[in-house]
């Protein structure tokens, strides 16, 4: 109970830190985000031609790859979690707004703050609980069961790094709503999830 007081205490004093600063935290996230979502189509591309090597190399010259596939399942959470919170700065992530849409503006606002404030705790919460588990591993120096065993550390810091720009994206979007004026023009204009009225 005392570490979830732990990541509420922190998330306030993020976001009071985000309020002081907001412009120049927005436009910092953006860079991030876009930095990262560069990386992760950089992985994505490169697992791509890793397993086309690793296919011509098993049925061609009968010369699999050691570590294909254990490496690629532990560059998957790279792949997701580097655009996490780009994807959430632009309204990509799927949401069920059949109800919400039915709403007045006002009443919809409500609810995008409210339900933005119980993501971000959700999403601090797990960034905070997944550094613990990448600690381990990097302390245990956990590897994969099979040569060349791979190091797992970096992909499970991976995680807890894509939920905190998570949150610290989802905490912009609430002082968005909440003081539109002192940030710089919005990313998606016009977006049925994030009323602005």
């Amino acid at each position: 109970m005392a570490e979830l007081l732990y990541v509420i205490v922190t998330v306030l004093v993020v976001f009071g830190a985000l309020a002081l600063i907001t412009v120049r935290a927005e436009l910092f996230m953006r860079d991030v985000e876009d930095i990262l979502t560069y990386c992760s189509v950089a992985l994505i591309l490169g697992v791509m031609f890793w397993v086309v090597a690793e296919v011509i190399g098993r049925y061609v010259f009968n010369s699999p790859l050691p570590g294909h596939l254990e490496g690629a399942e532990l560059l998957l959470p790279m792949m997701v979690f580097f655009g996490v919170s780009y994807v959430q700065a632009r309204d990509g992530h799927v949401g069920m707004t059949f109800v919400v849409d039915a709403l007045p503006k006002k009443v919809r606002r409500v609810t995008d703050i409210l339900s933005l404030i119980v993501s971000a705790l959700t999403c601090a919460a797990l960034a905070y609980f997944s550094s613990k588990t990448a600690w381990l591993a990097w302390i245990y120096d956990d590897v994969t069961m099979t040569p060349p065993y791979w190091p797992v550390w970096p992909s499970a810091a991976v995680i807890p790094l894509g939920y905190g720009m998570l949150a610290v994206r989802m905490e912009l979007q609430i002082l968005q709503k909440l003081m539109p004026n002192r940030f710089p023009p919005p990313i998606v204009e016009l977006s049925d999830l994030h009323v602005t009225e």
